[in-house]
């Protein structure tokens, strides 16, 4: 078994659609932490494909001199996800309860999880689901930081050391057959190390795991 039952728990165990429930339009990673995932997606997506922006909200941090045939939006809140204008369509639903996503088979050509992956209680079935939803040679990116909903994040991840969850996250793809060897991705933030130091602003670290679908011999 991948992650042990203690492992998935929550410090607030009541129902996640209860606590998304409120439309909270922030972004929870700094501007250093963005600019480089936008950075990365621009190195890594490919414009006219089709987009799975998965846990999103009302910001997906895609570039925006690119163009995509079709970016799906899933997540929590339906007024969040209604002012993403990224967004062809989208849809909540739950993961922790039902983990099933009701999308066609081999329908995306690449999968995002933005600072989200810490709350998925059966990670391996989400990550079963996205590689059955991708595109042979399709890729599947998940970013993160150290920031969090404390609460709502399985304790595996909140006991963990900013390297554990790297392993963690690579722990999870590999677990899931089909899924290319994890390409890690770890930079510092775009923000002067001086005034980082000096405490004048913050600087989110930022982490990215990367693997594409196996092509079927």
């Amino acid at each position: 078994m991948l992650l042990r039952p203690e492992n998935r728990t929550k410090l607030d165990p009541s129902n996640d659609s209860d606590f998304y429930s409120v439309p909270r339009l922030v972004t929870h990673v700094d501007e250093g932490f963005i600019d480089q995932l936008t950075e990365l997606y621009r190195e890594k997506l490919q414009p006219n494909t089709r987009i799975l922006d998965l846990m999103s909200s009302w910001v997906s941090h895609l570039p925006e001199d690119m163009e995509f045939d079709h970016v799906e939006g899933h997540g929590m809140n339906h007024e969040e996800l209604k002012k993403n204008p990224r967004l062809s369509s989208y849809f909540v639903q739950n993961l922790n309860r039902n983990p099933q996503i009701p999308l066609q088979d081999e329908d995306f050509d690449a999968v995002l999880i933005t600072v989200s992956v810490q709350y998925l209680q059966y990670p391996e079935a989400v990550l079963a689901e996205i590689h059955r939803l991708l595109k042979p040679e399709g890729i599947v990116i998940i970013s993160f930081s150290n920031r969090m909903f404390y609460q709502k994040a399985i304790a595996v991840w909140r006991d963990g050391t900013e390297a554990s969850r790297v392993a963690l996250v690579k722990k999870y793809l590999k677990a899931i057959p089909g899924f290319s060897e994890p390409e890690v991705v770890a930079r510092q933030s775009s923000v002067p190390n001086f005034l980082a130091m000096l405490g004048l602003v913050g600087a989110d670290p930022f982490y990215a795991v990367i693997a594409q679908k196996a092509v079927p011999n």
